[in-house]
């Protein structure tokens, strides 16, 4: 069975057992679980593919947090413009969470 999930407006294809890094996000202190309720379809095998329009009501994701921040690859953005002596370099490194999918309901 999986999920597709919209998360940080992009979409996710989520399975039970897998591990995903998904954008930080503020939580309670010492929590341990995530819970993905914006649950555009479910489908798999043996299970009729059910689609929300745009969200399933009821329907939600369970994930248990593995580690809560860490760093993505740096990514360099640089801005040139010839013959103008205009040169411009900044780095981003963007933050995630890495989570492991525990169920998913609906």
């Amino acid at each position: 069975m999986y999920a597709i999930v919209e998360d940080s407006g992009s979409q996710l294809m989520l399975k039970e057992g897998d591990v995903v890094d998904v954008d930080l996000r503020e939580l309670d202190e010492g929590a341990k679980n995530v819970t993905f309720d914006r649950v555009l379809m479910i489908g798999g095998e043996g299970v009729d593919p059910k689609i929300g329009a745009p969200y399933l009501s009821g329907a939600s994701v369970q994930a248990e947090i593995i580690d809560p921040d860490f760093k993505g690859e740096k990514i360099d953005v640089i801005k040139y413009k010839r013959r103008k002596g205009y040169k411009r370099k900044q780095g981003h490194r963007q933050r995630y969470m890495k989570v492991r999918i525990a169920s998913i309901k609906g």
